[in-house]
């Protein structure tokens, strides 16, 4: 395990804002659409790469609404912003501990744009992390609380205070805790990965496997499908689910949630209200022993992804682009993907999606971040993994 010492090191580089890399060629181009085509077929890439710092183990980043500042979570507990304008670094005090280990540690973290500023206002902030209990135990929790920077590079959280929690049990893999705040800002939904103890996910007594529905301050939302059922968790939105590591609304409002298969069958799946989703029952993939798992297909009664990867791309997590800068990916979903070391472009229509484009980056992609102009900002996996921003040619 790190130490502390080396956790709280300095890794940023500002120098790096201005370094650009050409990349390698793409890889896996599916019938893109024809102005991405062009671009891709003539530059290999769509886009330049520009170094921007490193990181220690990053698992989420958002900028700060109203700002050009990204913040940046490390598993083993430290959040670092970057004020992309001129490098400068802001560090955060008031970070929770966590139980750091396996896919443990600091996760996701979310900020409201109703709350956007030019300046750096205290403003609410959302974090998830592993949270250890008694025993060999932990689960991933939720916090609520508030930053407050000052001129001297440091933001305190403060007030943070847990406001959802999953059951607590042993092994160290599958949290999920990824944060979406609904786009009028009336609920907070977190994904709740399986634990790896598959079964739990066809439970409605606990919230494993599920993708919860709660409000701002994380107590169970009115309307949930489930709350009047005797013995059902009144958190839950959908179940059956097995590794969220993506979650996001598109342009109309629909959720959609991006998870791991296990040997094959990733997915990407548009969520509604009181769907199963068919984990462990049925997976587009195979158990890691080679022991069959049938196929969605075989059980209609269950949610069909809206796509599926088999082999596995892995993903980190996604956006819909919205900018201008890529104007032929406007709409699409742009993965990060780690096993598979590139991003991965689909396009959505209607309720099913279909891969158009996947970029090799030649190392495993952690997270994806729309900027404020347009650019997309890219974290690598792993210590010292780089920050990239992505520009069109």
């Amino acid at each position: 395990m790190m130490t502390n010492a080396l956790r709280s090191a300095f890794l940023l580089s500002s120098s790096a804002l201005l370094l650009a890399s050409c990349g390698a060629v793409a890889n896996g181009e599916n019938s893109p659409d024809a102005a991405a085509s062009s671009a891709d077929v003539e530059n290999g890439k769509p886009f330049n790469v520009a170094e921007v710092g490193t990181y220690d183990e990053p698992w989420a980043a958002a900028f700060i609404p109203g700002t050009e500042i990204i913040v940046v979570t490390e598993q083993g507990g430290r959040i670092v912003g970057n004020d992309i304008r001129n490098g400068r670094a802001l560090f955060f005090t008031g970070v929770p501990e966590v139980d750091y280990g396996g896919q443990g540690g600091l996760g996701d973290i979310a900020f409201l744009p109703s709350e956007a500023a030019d300046t750096l206002t205290p403003r609410t902030i959302y974090l998830s992390w592993a949270e250890a209990g008694s025993g060999d135990t932990r689960g991933a929790v939720v916090g609520k609380g508030q930053i407050v920077c000052e001129e001297h590079q440091t933001c305190d959280i403060r007030g943070l205070q847990v406001i959802w929690r999953q059951p607590k049990v042993s092994g160290r893999g599958h949290y999920s805790h990824r944060i979406t705040v609904s786009p009028d800002e009336q609920y907070l939904y977190v994904a709740s990965g399986d634990r790896q103890k598959k079964d739990p996910a066809q439970d409605l007594s606990n919230n494993l496997g599920t993708i919860v529905r709660l409000t701002m301050d994380g107590k169970p939302a009115a309307g949930n499908p489930f709350a009047a059922r005797s013995g059902a968790s009144g958190d839950i939105w959908t179940y059956g689910h097995r590794n969220i590591l993506g979650m996001q609304f598109d342009d109309q409002n629909r959720l959609w949630d991006l998870e791991h298969g296990p040997a094959g069958g990733d997915e990407l799946n548009l969520v509604k209200q009181g769907q199963n989703y068919g984990w462990p029952i049925v997976s587009n993939g195979n158990d890691y022993n080679g022991a069959n798992i049938p196929d969605h297909s075989t059980r209609p009664e269950f949610a069909a992804p809206a796509i599926s990867w088999t082999p596995v791309i892995a993903p980190g997590n996604f956006i819909f682009y919205r900018g201008d800068l890529f104007d032929a990916w406007k709409g699409d979903a742009i993965i990060a993907g780690l096993k598979s070391e590139a991003i991965v472009r689909v396009s959505i229509n209607g309720e099913t999606a279909s891969e158009t484009g996947r970029y090799a980056m030649d190392s495993r992609i952690r997270q994806i971040v729309e900027g404020p102009d347009g650019a997309i900002w890219v974290l690598e996996d792993g210590e010292n993994a780089r920050l990239l921003k992505l520009t069109p040619r």
